[in-house]
């Protein structure tokens, strides 16, 4: 037998930023059927008919490959085979740096969507938004590429450009920019004093989050005296996913006890339950949470852990929605095999697969008039062939990804500190935390 060390995954979509941890050893496998091997045999025949006799002579690698990611594309739209480089790429990418353009992607009708750019990236800096798709790459089409291929295409060594066509819906024509590749060393955490609150935003889960989270904590409770500090602001919209373990660690840092979140595959005892330790960063000061539809996974498992456990409350609208946790499988030389194999699942037992989490206070955020009909909805439920929620409805996950760039606009921040200094109140702020919702 041989011995496969695995990884979950928990970050939003494959893509420039692919993100993973190292979880489990051993996956076991069931034998297959007769019926399945003489399908195999069938396969085997088309193979070596296409090898053969195709008009040109085909790359015998690539035919395999294609076919192993129409297996894998067929099943929903997180599972996919990763080539060694590929691999290599998404191992680093955890580490929070990476060479390219910052942009968090999925591929939909046959083009590139942004998810979202991430701040401060040479993406975000040239105007690329969250719902663009992209419809070429220096001039050539996507259509036809796999996703993998398509994110290839757009790294490349520091300081060289890059043309992107974009279509974006309301635009009267495609939008061409050239970008210039650099290193894109994301910063987890920005954090900065608002007078009397503290504002933390979790950019994306790596493994600098935690570490650079305790950082900002520190730093703010040291420019402002306990007896001032109103509270925190936790900023997780346009936070597309990460690390699951500091999905966990940042929910820790805010919580006393409880469970964070649970996983749960095909088989009951492949069940996992994380739960927090003494030590809130925080000192027990007021908290409020901030999502929308592009808050995903990691950034709705801190939602769902601090909403349901009533230490915090959520504010903003209703966040992606992806509740599936992808495995890692080595195949040594041959990359890795990225497969669904559980969901996740919040304190109270709630699976928010295709659900998303909703707000306690929903505060919809205004559109310049030079985005409005320009931005739809994002959300898991809206992606082709994705796993169907429990709790799903035809009313769907997601909600539009915006963030105004200068905070003064910032309505959802904004009424967040209102919030916190007691201009605005609301029945679900503060929460109690003695109504905290766990599962029966």
């Amino acid at each position: 037998m041989i011995r496969r060390a695995s990884l979950v995954l928990v970050g939003a979509l494959m893509g420039a930023t692919a993100m993973s941890v190292i979880y489990a050893a051993g996956v076991p496998a069931e034998a297959a059927g007769a019926s399945t091997y003489k399908e195999l045999s069938v396969f085997g025949d088309v193979f070596e008919r296409v090898r053969a006799q195709y008009v040109t002579p085909p790359a015998e690698d690539k035919l395999i490959e294609n076919a192993i990611n129409g297996m894998l594309s067929s099943l929903d739209p997180h599972s996919s085979y990763m080539n060694a480089k590929d691999a290599e790429d998404m191992s680093t990418q955890t580490k929070g740096e990476f060479g390219g353009l910052g942009i968090e992607v999925t591929m939909e009708d046959e083009l590139v969507k942004v998810i979202t750019p991430i701040d401060d990236t040479p993406a975000a800096k040239a105007g690329v938004l969250a719902g663009d798709y992209i419809s070429e790459i220096d001039g050539q089409s996507v259509r036809g590429l796999k996703l993998e291929e398509a994110v290839e295409k757009m790294r490349g060594a520091v300081n060289t450009p890059i043309k992107l066509t974009l279509i974006r819906k309301g635009a009267d024509k495609p939008i061409e920019l050239t970008i210039v590749r650099d290193i894109v060393a994301v910063q987890a955490v920005k954090s900065r004093v608002e007078d009397d609150v503290g504002y933390l935003r979790v950019i994306s889960f790596t493994e600098k989050t935690y570490p650079d989270l305790e950082k900002a904590i520190v730093k703010i409770k040291a420019a402002v005296p306990a007896d001032k500090l109103k509270g925190y602001v936790l900023d997780l919209r346009l936070n597309p996913g990460g690390l699951l373990d500091q999905a966990i660690k940042v929910s820790d840092a805010l919580l006393q006890r409880g469970e964070v979140v649970s996983t749960r595959g095909r088989n009951p005892d492949e069940t996992r339950r994380f739960n927090a330790g003494p030590g809130d960063l925080t000192d027990g000061k007021p908290v409020i949470v901030l999502v929308n539809g592009g808050s995903a996974s990691a950034s709705e498992i801190v939602a769902g852990a601090l909403q349901d456990l009533r230490r915090a409350t959520v504010l903003g609208t209703r966040s992606f929605g992806k509740g599936s946790v992808q495995t890692i499988i080595p195949l040594g030389e041959n990359g890795a095999l990225r497969l669904t194999t559980a969901l996740y699942y919040t304190p109270s037992g709630r699976s928010i697969q295709g659900t998303g989490i909703t707000p306690d206070i929903k505060v919809e955020e205004p559109l310049p008039d030079d985005l409005k009909d320009k931005m739809a909805t994002e959300g898991e439920s809206s992606l082709r062939g994705h796993i169907k929620g429990q709790s799903e409805t035809d009313e769907g996950s997601g909600s539009v990804a915006y963030v105004p760039p200068d905070p003064k606009d910032d309505v959802q921040l904004n009424y967040a500190f209102d919030l916190l200094r007691g201009k605005k109140t609301d029945p679900a702020f503060p929460p109690n935390p003695d109504k905290a919702v766990s599962a029966k």
